[in-house]
């Protein structure tokens, strides 16, 4: 197994080393091994990312393609790059039929775009959960309290959860300041 730099993956995947950095924060592919300069990632790195990539040009919404990655092996990865093929019919239509459908909110379950159904039916076959496109919308915020402890917090929150955090964040400010006393 060759080990890449995130130039080589970048290039040989055609995205800046900013866009995999991206990537990697919304939990779309895994972390690199080391970190800094040292970082290399693997082909099973860039095999997920071609199918990001493909996934994206379907009209995929980022958070669809997060939660399907998360139920694939790197095996079926490989899968769904050998055997799904992007469809172009209607594809110039297809991101605009996905917002008409979420506007109008035709059922509890929200299809893909027509485009990206070939590739989907390609992943799905290789999953055992049933492919929903019902995205709740929500951001991760990652707070850095010490070299070893992290905070992270779903975004958005109720004013009283707000509260709570910076009510836990004082807190934890204070113990930070007391440890190094």
């Amino acid at each position: 197994m060759n080990d890449l730099s995130i130039k080589d993956i970048g290039t040989r995947a055609g995205v800046t080393p900013r866009t995999v950095h991206f990537y990697i924060q919304q939990g779309l592919l895994p972390p690199p091994d080391g970190a800094g300069r040292g970082a290399r990632y693997t082909e099973a790195h860039l095999a997920r990312l071609r199918l990001i990539r493909r996934l994206q040009k379907e009209h995929l919404p980022l958070n669809e393609i997060r939660r399907q990655l998360a139920a694939l092996t790197d095996v079926q990865v490989g899968q769904a790059l050998a055997t799904g093929t992007p469809s172009s019919a209607r594809a110039s239509n297809s991101a605009l039929d996905y917002i008409e459908s979420v506007k109008s909110g035709a059922g509890h379950k929200r299809r893909a775009p027509h485009a990206a159904r070939p590739m989907l039916d390609a992943v799905a076959s290789l999953t055992t959960e049933p492919i929903s496109s019902a995205v709740r919308h929500s951001q991760w915020e990652r707070i850095v309290l010490n070299d070893d402890l992290e905070l992270h917090i779903r975004r958005p929150l109720s004013r009283e959860r707000n509260r709570f955090v910076d009510k836990l964040l004082a807190f934890a400010k204070q113990m930070t300041q007391e440890e190094q006393s």
